[in-house]
């Protein structure tokens, strides 16, 4: 980035790129970015995590501090509202070299999108937040939905990256893109919630589960989630694209900021959204909050005392 000018267009051979959050689906991200030959900067706790990216020719900060001292640009993805506040607010931004750009991958609360924002715009910097959806497969694949809130012309500047990793579609002023991925949330829920209720009456009825889904997937019931997760409740592969504990920061925080979208008739209830949440909840309870969200099917299989 020549002079912090945002009509120079990004080039892997001139834009800096740091990356904090390699998880499942943040390593299979900035691997995407390496890959298109930019030069990537990583920060991570535990550095024997960083080693597959490392051995395709990532470097190694130590500290967020070093890493905001180089980069042009900046990827998060982490866990929790609680991290990003640690990381990205109190951390990172405090660091930021003038015209530097975050992206904040995080699912998070759209208030503290605004409030990075704004950190950000007092160091001369920009920030985007732009969650994702698509889980570990759309990851690895390229193929992620992403949902951006900030700057237009900012969101435009970075096109080329997230065009590396899916595509991204700009929803509005900060926070927006927040907002966007708490409604995804809610219709990714219901769908799961569905999806195991329709797999365990299949069962129940003595159908072929996959003959089940093969009959359904062309009519009314077919959807994306189906076609993601489907075969692993079957098959019970209950790897993480998402984390279920995930699902319950953000099922949470729809019907959170539901309760506060004012009063009257401009209160928003969400009834769905809460028994999603609640289910996810007790598998959360059953000591499977680690595994991928499609594990949802285990608490429908319990309710109807059905044993793996």
């Amino acid at each position: 980035m020549a002079g912090g000018e945002y009509t120079v267009p990004i080039d892997p051979t001139r834009t800096q790129i740091g990356w904090i959050g390699i998880g499942v689906m943040g390593a299979a991200m900035a691997s995407r970015l390496l890959a298109a030959g930019y030069s990537l900067s990583i920060y991570a706790r535990t550095p024997s995590k960083a080693a597959a990216l490392l051995s395709h020719g990532a470097h190694l900060a130590a500290s967020p501090a070093e890493l905001a001292a180089s980069s042009d640009v900046i990827f998060t993805m982490i866990g929790h509202p609680s991290d990003v506040r640690n990381l990205v607010l109190d951390t990172l931004v405090p660091s930021l070299k003038p015209n530097t750009v975050i992206i904040d991958h995080t699912s998070s609360h759209p208030a503290l999108a605004r409030e990075i924002h704004s950190a950000a715009q007092r160091r001369h910097c920009h920030s985007v937040d732009a969650p994702v959806s698509g889980g570990d497969i759309g990851a690895r694949e390229g193929k992620l939905a992403i949902f951006a809130g900030g700057e237009a012309e900012i969101v435009e500047w970075l096109k080329p990256l997230f065009d590396l990793l899916g595509k991204v579609t700009y929803m509005g002023s900060a926070g927006k893109g927040q907002s966007c991925k708490i409604a995804n949330q809610v219709v990714v829920g219901g769908n799961l919630v569905g999806l195991s209720e329709g797999l365990v009456f299949a069962e129940k009825a003595g159908l072929d589960k996959k003959k089940f889904l093969g009959a359904v997937r062309g009519g009314a019931a077919g959807s994306m989630a189906l076609e993601l997760f489907g075969e692993r409740m079957i098959d019970k592969d209950f790897r993480p694209g998402g984390f279920a504990d995930y699902m319950v920061k953000d099922l949470g925080m729809a019907v959170d900021l539901g309760e506060e979208e004012g009063a009257g008739d401009e209160a928003v209830v969400l009834p769905g959204a809460g028994l999603c949440k609640q289910l996810f909840s007790a598998m959360v309870a059953n000591g499977n909050g680690k595994l991928g969200t499609q594990g949802l099917i285990t608490v429908i299989q319990m309710i109807n005392s059905i044993k793996d």
